[in-house]
């Protein structure tokens, strides 16, 4: 028995080691920064602003576009830039309520609407439907609804038909690219927190995402990791040109935008990621937990790279870093009270008190994903909840693709992927 609680006190103590890692780990993934738009709007001093084009793949989006394409037409920015609506064969007027916005706002010159084509063998379908817009934006096609011509692009921003820009959200993100002179400049959207489920998992998805894809190591050249967040992606004309002319080579890849990334990081130029606190924001909602569950099962499973090897190591860590600490508290608690015995005194306040060291750091790690989404610090304790679940959303996620319901847009529309033999 004292060998038994030895063990468990040496596990809870592991797990702890495993939080202060995570804390004092340089790139600080847990801190929830950078923040690109935390700081006011820069100066400016440019006499020619580049070209851009304002992608927006939609598929059914008509509810969704009277909050956000006034927005995108609306943009204060001084260069040259149009608004790229590829309609995905939509069946609720998705491209009608797009040009209806633009003749009430008085903006159809800065709209052009594209029909989506037939989907060919082997695209996800908002590749391809990005690829589309891509290509007339290489083109210099640029023109509005009334044929007006515009410049071909230096930039092209891919964003989704759900995401609200600030007005000076353009303007803020090509001066960055034009600083940095970076080929890729991604801001993770401000995701929606307001349900009792997102309070408990949105959170968490951002200090995830953080904890796989470190903002400070994706910004670092020397660092090869590389990520990047589909909803807000400002592209260089160079960028696009070195990856081979436009989206072919993430053509069918679930999970675009970590790709994409990858993709121009391997050209040698500079990438930035960092989250948004106000002007790129998500309206997409998530009322009740099984939205969030269908939103993780489509991508967790391919995160992993469908390896079932990979998804047994994944749900050991999870349960080693969530479930271990909570194991040796209520153990630890309950053992001290039942047993009266001296010599397990010592041992069993060893598992308690490594339990609770863990649980206190997990806290102490969470609080500034609790601060930045501005919920009690109550929620600051939720994380090993939320990662429970996660996990199981995981678990499914493979179970799922073991009986073929693999992920698409909105729906399948390309072949699943199916695990390397």
């Amino acid at each position: 028995m004292l060998i038994f609680l030895a063990l468990c006190a040496l596990l809870a103590a592991t797990s702890f080691l495993a939080w202060l890692y995570i804390f004092f780990q340089p790139a600080r993934p847990w801190d929830f920064w950078p923040v690109g738009d935390a700081d006011p709007l820069p100066a400016d001093s440019i006499a020619h602003w580049p070209a851009v084009r304002v992608l927006v793949p939609a598929r059914n989006e008509a509810d969704s576009l009277p909050q956000t394409l006034p927005a995108l037409l609306n943009q204060d920015y001084s260069g040259d830039f149009r608004v790229t609506l590829i309609d995905d064969r939509s069946s609720d007027g998705t491209a009608d309520v797009a040009r209806k916005l633009a003749t009430d706002l008085k903006r159809e010159d800065r709209l052009q609407v594209l029909t989506g084509a037939s989907l060919p063998e082997g695209w996800v379908g908002k590749m391809w439907a990005l690829e589309q817009g891509v290509r007339a934006a290489l083109r210099g096609n640029g023109e509005g609804e009334k044929g007006r011509e515009g410049e071909t692009a230096e930039y092209v921003l891919l964003t989704d038909a759900d995401i609200l820009h600030a007005p000076n959200s353009l303007r803020r993100l090509v001066l960055e690219s034009l600083a940095g002179k970076l080929g890729l400049n991604s801001r993770m959207a401000l995701l929606r927190c307001v349900s009792p489920a997102e309070k408990l998992l949105i959170p968490a998805f951002v200090f995830f995402f953080n904890l796989l894809y470190p903002m400070r190591r994706v910004n670092n050249p020397a660092d090869p990791l590389a990520a990047a967040a589909g909803g807000c992606v400002l592209l260089s004309r160079e960028a696009l040109e070195k990856i081979g002319g436009g989206l072919s080579c993430i053509r069918n890849e679930i999970i675009d935008d970590v790709n994409l990334g990858r993709q121009v990081k391997k050209t040698g130029l500079p990438i930035r990621l960092s989250l948004s606190a106000r002007e790129v924001v998500s309206l997409r909602d998530y009322p009740v937990l099984a939205d969030i569950w269908k939103m993780v099962t489509r991508t967790a499973f391919t995160e992993l790279k469908y390896s079932w090897l990979r998804l047994a190591g994944a749900m050991l860590g999870l349960g080693f870093i969530f479930i271990v600490p909570i194991l040796a508290v209520i153990g630890g608690a309950i053992g001290l009270f039942l047993n009266h015995e001296p010599g397990y005194h010592l041992p069993l306040l060893a598992v308690l008190a490594h339990g609770v060291m863990a649980l206190v750091w997990m806290r102490l790690v969470y609080t500034p994903a609790t601060l930045f989404f501005r919920l009690p610090m109550r929620y600051a304790w939720s994380l090993p909840i939320a990662g429970i679940i996660y996990g199981l959303m995981t678990l499914d996620s493979a179970l799922r693709h073991a009986r073929g319901l693999g992920p698409g847009w909105r729906d399948v529309k390309a072949p699943i992927p199916m695990a390397p033999k």
